[in-house]
């Protein structure tokens, strides 16, 4: 089972938007110093709306190859599409990715029993684990937690991103397939909270930039450590807010700039951070001492 902290890695692009290779390169081993769990290649962070089919794979291959066992991948694979979701998948397990995250079809909105026919045709077409992931907020689909549990006993789908930042939706969660697969957080400001309930871990947006405490405080959590684990998440919070002040990944793409790991790249519709964020994403950075 994959635990701990699970970065939603961005994909590094040069100013023109066309794929950085050595930053991506350089980009996972920075993780694998700072010690995070576990790595998400080509998530919805990583703009995978944005890449081709071509992009994509390539991407997938690249994280794969460079990180050469030493931490899970997790291959971002979802669509909405069913059909271009399990050739994503399919290439992912080829490629060699540990396991799959499958986000909701958006824009479409199917009801809940096409999300359940979704899913079970992903899995009954690729033997890789898959990890479901809702964040309504982003797809206009919401996978209720009755969904999650139908197809918690489909043998390929071991995992639930819970991305809502509703712990109380997390907790009927937890309880009714906690037994049955492994519930992530998906909202970096509560992660630690649904770790104590039993979640397994956190896949993140913060651990972008400040991957080791991200790392900390999920092992904190893990440890049932609940008074440190706050105490972190605390000094984390001013952070975590301001890697949402515009839409993900715009400010963290731009406090990756910031901090020297990346060039300016991101593509269109989204652009570079709105100038009148930066004092607030630059001070988050510096409490932290990161710049």
């Amino acid at each position: 089972m994959i635990t701990g902290s699970i970065v939603a890695l961005v994909t590094p692009m040069h100013a023109d938007g066309q794929v950085d290779w050595e930053r991506l390169d350089q980009l996972v081993e920075f993780h694998i110093k700072q010690g995070t769990d576990a790595i998400v290649a080509v998530g919805t962070t990583g703009e995978s709306a944005t890449l081709s089919t071509e992009e994509h794979c390539a991407v997938m291959d690249r994280i794969i190859r460079v990180t050469a066992g030493r931490r899970p991948i997790i291959a971002g694979t979802g669509a909405n599409s069913t059909s271009e979701a399990i050739e994503l998948t399919q290439e992912a397990k080829n490629l060699g990715a540990d396991a799959c995250l499958l986000v909701t079809p958006y824009y479409n909105k199917p009801p809940q029993r096409g999300l359940i026919k979704h899913h079970e045709a992903i899995a009954a077409a690729v033997d890789i684990p898959q990890i479901l992931y809702n964040v309504p907020g982003r797809t206009a689909c919401d996978m209720l937690p009755e969904t999650i549990a139908a197809l918690a006993d489909v043998e390929q789908i071991v995992g639930v991103k819970e991305a809502t930042g509703d712990l109380d939706r997390a907790r009927k969660v937890i309880e009714l397939v906690g037994d049955r697969m492994a519930v992530y957080s998906g909202d970096d400001e509560t992660a630690y909270q649904l770790i104590l309930m039993g979640g397994k871990g956190n896949i993140s947006v913060t651990a972008n930039v400040a991957p080791a405490l991200m790392h900390e405080m999920c092992m904190l959590a893990l440890d049932g450590k609940a008074d440190e684990a706050q105490a972190l998440n605390d000094r984390l919070m001013q952070l975590h807010k301001a890697m949402f002040v515009e839409a993900n990944p715009i400010p963290v793409k731009w406090a990756m700039k910031r901090m020297g790991l990346m060039d300016r790249g991101i593509r269109l519709p989204l652009v570079e951070l709105d100038e009148r964020y930066f004092p607030k994403v630059e001070l988050a950075l510096a409490n932290l001492e990161l710049i």
